[in-house]
């Protein structure tokens, strides 16, 4: 069976837990992404992930200053991550159980990549597709 390796985007941007909230936006249209990790500002460890709604929502709607907000201060779930090597049937799991649209995925404790929904849907069954989109609009 693949592997979440087999499955993710190569490599990520991330963006440091200091930067700002309008840094992120813009490196967000930069790459013409809807999510980003975050990673520390000095040990470069995943410390979450910003989207673009969490953007709108925590930042833009609430009347923050975006250009002084930082992305550490964004409200941050439990963090949801694959291993590089597990089966992707077990990362589509994860991403299931936790009804998220995408996951960073680690070798080593090494940010490597990030698998997509649209990931999923370019690689997998329809079926396998169409079970994940059920279970996170639920």
């Amino acid at each position: 069976m693949a592997t979440a390796r087999e499955l993710m985007h190569n490599g990520c941007t991330c963006v440091k837990s200091d930067d700002s909230a309008a840094n992120a936006a813009r490196l967000m249209v930069q790459l013409n992404v809807g999510a980003l990790p975050i990673c520390g500002a000095e040990d470069e460890k995943i410390k979450g992930m910003v989207t673009d709604r969490d953007l709108v929502i925590n930042v833009m709607a609430a009347g923050e200053d975006a250009e002084a907000y930082t992305v550490d201060r964004l409200p941050q779930g439990h963090l949801v991550l694959a291993d590089a090597n597990e089966d992707v049937e077990v990362t589509i799991a994860k991403m299931k159980e936790h009804q998220v649209h995408r996951i960073p995925v680690i070798d080593e404790g090494r940010l490597v990549g990030i698998i997509a929904l649209a990931d999923v849907s370019h690689r997998m069954p329809e079926a396998v597709t169409g079970g994940l989109v059920e279970s996170i609009r639920s």
